[in-house]
């Protein structure tokens, strides 16, 4: 069985190399000293010097030193590693449980990411001090990833959204069910976040809270306005978003900050109902068979005759973990889900 490795220890057991990274997740262990990255044929056009397409290597993404180590977190690669010689065009290989996974998508946030790295912006945050990972390694594998609002006047202070993704608790698929999410809310004008989390239920929901915390307490370095937040999650990560909603960051060790403005939930058979949740926008496939579309709209039901404002759709045909939804039913939701949030901002003033 395989055991999960943090980003700390996969880069002792590798020396760093890229191709040893892979071969320590798939098997556990350090590779013999003296390990060198392997040939592979074909580009290698995620270098600092190259464009990002879907013939590029997704080991040379995970070790672009643009990236840091945080670019072990683009991929599950302590959850189904890639092969030496799989590519951006074989990301959908290695989510399992997703659909409709979009090349073209994924290669526009990662050309985002380097892009930016490459003009000197903070693309990564710690959400943890270095103490606090001393103290528990898991805690390594946490952070938010930062997507800024682009096209806002100078000195305007956007609304924030922190977007989760799924993943079964088994591994978190930002680079599918966040990060395309949160780059369009950035380019609609929005600070969007995406949550590295530890991949179980108690876990994913203490980092979120501390995620929430740490983006209000650094509202001013980050240039973001916090009131009326909203928390976006994809099934795993709807669960967490969907939990700080209906009890907010203090319930889970977070700060004593307000709960999120809007909660947006994609593919999930949550259904937990408090009576404190917040305005709530659903979305899910009617053929998903992990996330029962009649449990999405008996929630959203609820909440709705508890006076809340709510917005449920089921698109029809679709399956589980559909991300954006480009090219299908879907396609759009979210410009729905974001005038939604948009409307209980404006209605919550400034």
């Amino acid at each position: 069985m395989r055991s999960v490795l943090t980003r700390r220890e996969l880069g002792l057991a590798t020396g760093g190399t890229v191709a040893a990274v892979i071969l320590a997740a798939v098997t556990s262990c350090s590779p013999a000293s003296g390990t060198q990255p392997t040939e592979n044929p074909g580009p290698r056009t995620a270098g600092s010097e190259g464009a990002v397409n879907g013939d590029t290597l997704i080991a040379d993404v995970i070790g672009n030193p643009l990236l840091e180590d945080y670019g072990l977190f683009l991929f599950p690669i302590t959850f189904k590693p890639p092969r030496p010689g799989d590519t951006l065009a074989d990301v959908a290989g290695l989510l399992t449980w997703y659909s409709f996974v979009n090349t073209a998508t994924t290669v526009d946030v990662i050309s985002d990411l380097l892009q930016r790295r490459a003009n000197g912006e903070t693309v990564f945050y710690n959400i943890y001090t270095e103490a606090e990972k001393a103290a528990d390694p898991s805690l390594e594998d946490t952070g938010l990833f930062i997507f800024p609002a682009q096209g806002v006047p100078e000195g305007t202070r956007p609304r924030v959204a922190v977007c989760s993704a799924g993943g079964g608790f088994a591994y978190v698929g930002s680079i599918h069910d966040s990060m395309p999410h949160a780059l369009w809310l950035s380019r609609h004008g929005y600070t969007a976040f995406t949550l590295q989390y530890r991949p179980s239920l108690r876990n994913g929901c203490a980092d979120l809270a501390r995620a929430v915390s740490f983006i209000h307490s650094r509202a001013d370095e980050l240039g973001v306005d916090p009131a009326c937040y909203s928390l976006w999650g994809g099934s795993a990560g709807a669960r967490l978003a969907a939990s700080l909603g209906s009890h907010g960051p203090s319930r889970f060790g977070g700060d004593d900050v307000p709960g999120p403005g809007t909660v947006v939930m994609q593919y999930t058979g949550f259904s937990e109902i408090s009576g404190t949740e917040p305005p709530t926008y659903a979305c899910v496939g009617t053929a998903d068979g992990i996330a029962p579309w009649r449990a999405m709209q008996a929630r959203t039901d609820a909440i709705a005759a508890a006076g809340t404002p709510s917005e449920f759709h089921a698109y029809d045909g679709l399956p589980h973990g559909f991300g954006l939804g480009i090219g299908t039913a879907a396609e759009g939701w979210i410009e729905d889900a974001a005038a939604f949030w948009q409307a209980r901002i404006d209605a919550a003033g400034p």
